[in-house]
């Protein structure tokens, strides 16, 4: 039995979605089965800070402003929507990059809009 917290299933030639943060890309994949990672991948970007923490430290100007930059439509509008803004978490390429072992990449999705609420 294999409890996969925090990570997806990857079996050969499986589909599955690995989500970026509100402002990046999220991924379609394929698993490679790898034995050694128990057929699994991480399941996302995840969390460079605590919920809590992106309200005290993150700035919403700066989000709001990463944001418009992407060309994203967003909902940010104060400190309280800070705690899933991109600032908090990794950085979605790198992870993918760190797994290219595990899961092939099919699609990568961009994201167009955010709302939160």
């Amino acid at each position: 039995m294999v409890h996969r917290k925090g990570a997806t299933r990857a079996r050969k030639g499986e589909w599955g979605m690995i989500p970026g943060s509100q402002g990046t890309s999220s991924f379609l994949v394929t698993g490679k089965g790898e034995p050694q990672s128990f057929q699994s991948c991480a399941h996302g970007a995840g969390r460079i800070m605590s919920r809590a923490q992106a309200r005290k430290q993150l700035d919403v100007q700066t989000e709001v402003q990463a944001l418009k930059e992407r060309g994203i439509l967003h909902a940010i509008r104060n400190r309280q929507d800070l705690d899933e803004a991109p600032g908090s978490y990794k950085d979605i390429d790198e992870v993918m990059s760190n797994q290219t072992d595990l899961v092939e990449v099919q699609i990568e999705l961009q994201p167009l809009a955010v709302v939160k609420g």
